[in-house]
Parts: structure tokens; sequence; C-alpha cells
């Protein structure tokens, strides 16, 4: 063992000592870090199996439940109900569990990201996660409100706009990112009070595509008729004379249209009252509804005010006949 020099040299001979022994003990605490990793991805690879397979499980005898309760007696109809709420019971904690799991990226995430892992392993940095997102889109919707008022009030410039409008882009296709990771993660976009609405609204949904499908051919038919007549330019995409032959069509569109609308203010009120019920936590229900209110309204009176002067274009017509 050679003896220390003194001065500076000796002082960092004496640092270097130290250090040597701390990195001893860090490689020893990496080592059992690496040891106690292997562990936890055996314990995640075992759990992910067990958990998938009582789920296929569960599904099989839902599924065999499903069948055979319409020829189930009357006597065990209760306990037929009761293992149906004991299964859905049952998934639910198999949803809570495995959002400590590592899970395959859904498409959009593989698309954006690739197979990295982004399951957050613990309820603390589940939190964190969800507090900086909620953060997040509270200072993006300050900084959008500003730069829309500067924009709007202030500077007229293009380029400006494009800022404007790059920052919207990336603001939403970061949200995506971020809820997609959210979701993954155990958070819950499907909760009661969505299921309770989903069939309604994919109903509305594939009924207005119907309507607007209906609305494409009366006013494809009338533009080929009026350009037939020579009556109105070829580019023309509204009619402002109104005919006679158009209330055939007319008549038969709205109805379809009347419809719709009172649709829009059947999602309003369904909105409302889901909001209003006890098991209900989301602010989210009561601002759906409000869009849909607002769009009854809107289109119903939009749709009364359009007829009403049509009609007396109409009878203006024909007086002057």
């Amino acid at each position: 063992m050679h003896p220390t020099p003194p001065g500076p040299l000796g002082d960092c001979l004496r640092d270097w000592e130290e250090l040597q022994q701390d990195f001893q003990s860090i490689q020893e605490t990496h080592r059992l870090y690496r040891l106690k990793l292997e562990e936890l991805i055996k314990l995640q690879n075992s759990c992910t199996s067990s958990i998938s397979r009582q789920k296929k499980k569960l599904q099989e005898l839902a599924l065999v439940l499903k069948k055979c309760k319409p020829s189930l007696p009357v006597a065990v109809q209760e306990a037929s109900k009761e293992l149906e709420n004991q299964i859905k019971e049952r998934q639910g904690l198999f949803f809570d569990m495995e959002a400590y799991l590592p899970k395959k990226n859904g498409l959009y995430l593989s698309l954006v990201l690739g197979n990295v892992n982004v399951t957050l392993l613990s309820k603390q940095a589940k939190f964190a996660y969800k507090d900086e997102y909620e953060k997040f889109k509270l200072y993006l919707t300050i900084i959008l409100i500003l730069i829309s008022f500067t924009c709007r009030f202030l500077l007229n410039s293009r380029v400006t706009d494009a800022a404007f409008n790059f920052l919207l882009v990336w603001y939403y296709c970061t949200l995506t990112i971020r809820e997609s990771i959210l979701i993954n993660n155990g958070s819950r976009p499907d909760g009661l009070m969505y299921q309770k609405f989903r069939n309604q609204f994919l109903s509305f949904s594939m009924y207005q595509s119907f309507v607007q499908f209906l609305q494409y051919y009366y006013q494809s038919g009338c533009l080929y008729r009026l350009r037939a007549l020579g009556e109105r330019h070829t580019m023309d995409l509204t009619v402002e004379g109104f005919q006679s032959w158009m209330w055939r069509g007319l008549t038969f569109l709205l109805p379809f249209l009347f419809f719709g609308h009172f649709w829009q203010l059947f999602n309003a009120v369904t909105l409302f009252s889901l909001a209003r019920d006890p098991e209900c936590k989301e602010w989210q229900v009561l601002m759906c509804g409000l869009p849909f209110l607002i769009l009854f309204l809107g289109n119903f009176f939009t749709t009364l005010r359009v007829v009403h002067q049509k009609f007396h274009s109409q009878r203006h017509r024909s007086k002057t006949d």
C-alpha cells in the first residue's frame, strides 16, 4: 500500500477511494435491481397469461349462459341473473388488474410510437401523468385563446395565421397520443353513461347519414332539372327561385329532416337525464347534451324559415304567372 502523498493529489486519491467504495455499492444495488426486474417480468408474463385464460373461460361461460337462459325454469332465473352479475364483476376486476400490467399498444399508438411500452406500473405514476395531461390541456388552451385573439384583433398576417393553424394541428395530434396512453393505462372512455347512450348515438349517426343521402339526391335532382331547363348556371349550388315541381321532392324530404331534428332534441334530453343519474360522475355528459340542444334549435328553426321562404316564393311566382 503506497502512502498517500500530501497536498491536492492526496485529497484526490482519498476522494477516489471513497468513490470506489460507493461504486461497489452501486454495482451490488444494480445487480439486485436486474434480478428483481427479471422476476418482475416473469410475474408480469405469468399474471397476463393467467388473466387471458380466465377471461377466455369467462366469455365461454357467459355465451353458454346466454344460450341456455331462455329455456331455464323460472325457479333458477334468479340464480342465472346472479351468475351473470358475478361474471360482469369479475371482468371489471380483470380490467383493473390489467391497468398495472404491460400490454400491447393499440393500432394508433403502434403506428405513432411503434412497440414502445407506455404502461405506467404504479398508481403514483398514473396520477402524475394524468395531472400533467390536464395541466397541458389548460396551458395550451390559454395559449390558443391568446394567439387567436391576437390574430383576430391585432395582427393580420398569413404567417401568424399559418402558425396558429399549425399549433392547432399539433395540439390535437398530441392530445390523441396522450389520451391513447391514458387508455392504455386503465383510463375508462367507455363508462356506464357512455354505454347507456352508445346505441342511441350510433343509431342517430346512421339515420343522419341516411338523411344526408336523401338530401344529396334532392339537391342534385333539382340542379340537374334546372340546368336541363336552362334556367340556372351550371355552377349554381343554391336555388333562390323556387319551382312548383320542387315541392314534390321537398315534401318527401321534410318529414325525414324534422324527425332528425327531434332526434337531436331526444339526444339532448337523454343526456340531461343521464347527467342527473346518481351514478353519473362525469361532467362531460351535461356538456355533450348542450350541443345537441343547440343543434336542434338551430336546425329546426332554420328549416322552418327556409320552408316559409320557399312557400312564399312559390305563391308569389304563381300569382305572377
